[in-house]
């Protein structure tokens, strides 16, 4: 009974440990694959490896890989210093072998060939892959007929096609993927690396042509730029490719004494003479939507391709192709959301005697739009209101909710020549029968010159962190005057106001809680962390304290921020 409790303890901490968002990407290998974590605990494990193991998922996660499968050949535990995949391990290089025994659940052996690499996981940290299977298993699939003498042995292939998959699905950054796809089929397959993509309205572009010269990889520009329209009828293997027909092989003479039908003809011609390539292999990028371009693998310096190397190459730009597709899906997203953020967030009128900068950062895991906003506008009475503030959520919903509240607060402002306290009020009972705001946080201030030249602050605080008033000496102090319960409760309690007179050059920042509040961390922590470098800052020009403030202070970006600060003059104006 006791061993069976501790079997379920441990399970319990395994299923704990686990990264259940890699498992997708290694389904998509197909051998036996698991992800080891910084101290070699299994963090994902795909259903090939579950078969090979005879061990489920939840026995796997959590384990130290060696302690639990590194064997000898009479089924002994292995020191680490014998184990030729630990020493790999902790070596952080890629490296593949065979001769190696794993430990299936029922205790009995098997003989594995291996290969690893280094696997970024993301917040997680660094981790490695796996990739295995049996030994034999290869031949046994027949996967070891019609290899050509100059590429890749089988195993090698499998060991590429998992890492093509990983690193390519590792990145949201369609630059970065192409650089990564790049760097694996050269030198490894090719001598050249040549990709064409589509971009809007159908045209081509030649995004990038690398040569590999060695070890290190040489880029030609002067190769890259538009290409012209994709034909509708040629057989060239190029246009073929980027109609998304068929990959196909092309040597010299493919381009040579014909006569061109295309003006992509003409530029692959070129290509071909300039890098010298006397055979290539050309296959299309495809998403499960379009067809994204055309990935050329081209040999100046060892032997032609042949058929029997296509199947690789089509597989490579099948995997390539759906990256690509999620990167452009994801950047395509993240410029609306900035866009659409860029226009919910207003212009800064010009305040005569003041100085007023304002900052915001999108929570970088999020939609890149969310509830953070701040404003700044003229009332009717000739002074100037201030408001920050937070609505629940990083998301267009909540981008949408803020739009809602910034507009009814400023219609109420302009039409009410009222205290703070009371426009807030308004918009508080106006929330929830007209709004789709559930709960926010507000900052309301009104900000007014007196007769003898110093400007005054009043402002009522619903729930948000306090202002922090920091003056030319270093002195900073929180506003905490004015506060009461957020916005959205549908509790009718009464709001109050608080007034201050701010110093001549002093400096006063409106923020939202992304800038104090971290994991881990008390909300106090990240507030005396906000007034402490703010006080050290307070000699700087206005922008570059704002920028110090988000590198010194913002934790690392969980939540959005958006920042609000003004100065005063250095001297009162009557």
């Amino acid at each position: 009974m006791v061993g069976q409790e501790r079997t379920q303890a441990e399970q319990g901490q395994s299923a704990a440990g686990a990264l259940p968002h890699l498992v997708p990407a290694l389904e998509a290998i197909g051998a036996g694959a698991y992800v080891v974590d910084e101290q070699g605990r299994i963090a994902a494990v795909n259903s090939h490896a579950e078969r090979l193991l005879g061990r489920t998922s939840a026995e796997l996660t959590g384990q130290d890989a060696h302690d639990l499968l590194h064997r000898g050949p009479q089924g002994e535990r292995l020191l680490t210093t014998q184990c030729a995949m630990r020493q790999a391990f902790h070596s952080g290089s890629p490296a593949q072998g065979s001769g190696e025994h794993f430990e299936r659940g029922d205790g009995s052996l098997v003989l594995v060939s291996w290969t690893l690499t280094p696997y970024a996981l993301g917040d997680a940290g660094a981790g490695t892959l796996v990739v295995f299977h049996a030994a034999g298993q290869a031949a046994d699939a027949g996967l070891t007929t019609r290899r050509p003498a100059e590429t890749l042995t089988d195993y090698e292939r499998l060991a590429l096609l998992a890492e093509t998959t990983t690193r390519l699905t590792s990145t949201l950054d369609v630059d970065e993927a192409l650089d990564r796809l790049v760097r694996l089929v050269l030198p490894r397959l090719a001598d050249w690396a040549v990709m064409d993509l589509i971009a809007e309205r159908d045209e081509v572009w030649r995004t990038l042509v690398v040569q590999a010269d060695g070890d290190s990889l040489v880029r030609h520009e002067e190769l890259e730029g538009p290409m012209p329209p994709v034909p509708e009828e040629s057989l060239m293997p190029l246009s073929r490719a980027l109609r998304g027909v068929a990959s196909a092989l092309a040597g010299a003479d493919t381009y040579r004494g014909t006569e061109p039908d295309s003006g992509i003809m003409v530029e692959q011609r070129h290509l071909f003479e300039t890098a010298g390539i006397h055979s290539a292999v050309m296959a299309p990028l495809r998403s499960n939507r379009a067809v994204l371009g055309a990935v050329t693998l081209g040999r100046s310096k060892r032997g032609a391709f042949t058929s029997a190397d296509l199947p690789l190459l089509e597989d490579i730009a099948r995997r390539a192709g759906l990256a690509l597709d999620n990167a452009r899906l994801y950047q395509r997203q993240r410029k609306v959301a900035e866009t659409m953020q860029n226009h919910l967030l207003p212009h800064l009128p010009q305040v005569p005697g003041l100085t007023l900068t304002v900052r915001y950062l999108p929570a970088p895991d999020a939609s890149h739009v969310g509830g953070d906003w701040y404003d700044v506008f003229d009332l009717a009475d000739g002074t100037t209101a201030l408001a920050i503030g937070d609505v629940v959520g990083h998301d267009l919903e909540a981008a949408a909710g803020m739009a809602q509240l910034r507009n009814m607060l400023r219609a109420y402002g302009w039409a009410q020549q009222e205290p703070p306290s009371r426009v807030v009020e308004r918009l508080d009972a106006a929330i929830m029968p007209i709004t789709d705001v559930t709960m926010a946080t507000l900052v309301f201030a009104r900000l007014t010159r007196t007769d003898d030249g110093q400007w005054q602050l009043t402002w009522t605080n619903a729930g948000h962190p306090p202002p922090l008033l920091i003056t030319r000496e270093g002195l900073a102090e929180y506003l905490t005057g004015g506060h009461g319960i957020l916005l959205g409760t549908g509790v009718d309690t009464p709001r109050t106001d608080a007034t201050v007179r701010l110093p001549p050059h002093s400096t006063l920042l409106f923020y939202t809680d992304g800038l104090v509040e971290a994991p881990g961390h008390t909300l106090d922590e990240g507030m005396h962390r906000l007034r402490q470098h703010a006080a050290a800052l307070a000699h700087r020009p206005l922008p570059s304290l704002t920028d110090q403030l988000l590198r010194r202070v913002r934790p690392p970006g969980h939540d959005d921020v958006a920042l609000l600060a003004l100065r005063t003059p250095r001297h009162e104006h009557p």
